[in-house]
């Protein structure tokens, strides 16, 4: 059973936990800007995504406090001067990065007071985080208000128009997922950290057409042993095992013996877990 909650009959900062605690974990954009008379500013905003590749938008979100319904330097700096540098954030500076989300008054400089570098950007005139693995420059597009409470978000629209990557971020060509060791934002104090073995790499052809649960034997479907994620596993398969495959798989995981049901789903568990999602369709249906 579900609890469930109405968001208008709940106090804003409750609700916000619920969402942020929800919708996560969330990219972190660790904001650059400078005012209109060049005082810097650096903080960072979990409520940011990319929204196309052509043109490269980002979007990130500066919310009113629920507290005084205050907006924060960000905001001001992007409405004077229309440019910012979304700096990745990686695990080893998180912590800074964390620090610098203190409200600090408009005359602070969040690069010395939490020990960050500016790095002189390429195309526009503020700088990016040097100890960033990706600094992303932008030009600020729009910046639309969604409410005028505590709590209410101005969507700030950015198409990005330089992207610098440290080199050693990349394998064979690539961008790394290990190297780049990039942080997520959780509810409440928690953060994820998105490299090692909390990495989970999931291929699915988005052309392909599977097998999908529907095309699974039932006994597959409805089996007491097997995960919805492990089933998943099967129904992205393209086809179904030939007959000649089936024999082989059963001869060689239980040669000429007549394992239960629940054995043969044990073992298709083992399989998929290693990888071998054909040869455990092929066991299950021998």
């Amino acid at each position: 059973m579900k609890k469930g909650f109405n968001p208008k009959e709940m106090a804003t900062k409750d609700l916000h936990q619920l969402i942020i605690s929800s919708v996560a974990p969330r990219p972190i954009a660790f904001v650059s800007t400078k005012d209109e008379n060049g005082n810097l500013n650096l903080a960072p905003y979990s409520f940011f995504n990319a929204f196309s590749s052509n043109p490269p938008i980002l979007v990130f979100s500066s919310n009113r406090k629920v507290s005084d319904n205050s907006t924060k330097d960000t905001l001001h700096n992007v409405r004077a001067t229309k440019k910012a540098v979304i700096n990745a954030v990686s695990y080893p500076i998180v912590r800074q990065m964390s620090l610098a989300s203190v409200e600090f008054d408009a005359s602070v400089n969040e690069f010395e007071k939490v020990g960050l570098t500016p790095q002189e950007s390429v195309v526009v005139d503020v700088p990016g985080v040097k100890e960033s693995p990706v600094n992303m420059e932008c030009v600020v597009k729009e910046v639309i208000t969604l409410g005028e409470h505590g709590g209410a978000g101005h969507l700030i629209i950015c198409e990005v128009v330089h992207i610098s990557i440290d080199e050693n971020m990349f394998s064979d060509g690539k961008l790394d997922q290990n190297r780049l060791d990039l942080m997520g934002r959780l509810g409440r104090n928690y953060y994820v950290r998105a490299s090692g073995d909390a990495l989970l790499e999931i291929y699915q052809s988005v052309t392909d057409k599977p097998l999908g649960f529907d095309g699974l034997p039932e006994k597959v479907v409805k089996s007491s042993v097997l995960t919805g994620n492990q089933i998943a596993a099967m129904a992205s398969l393209l086809a179904f095992p030939d007959e000649k495959t089936k024999e082989e798989v059963r001869l060689i995981h239980f040669g000429s013996s007549v394992p239960s049901e629940e054995t043969l789903h044990l073992k298709a568990a083992e399989l998929i877990q290693d990888k071998k999602v054909e040869e455990a369709l092929a066991l299950l249906m021998g």
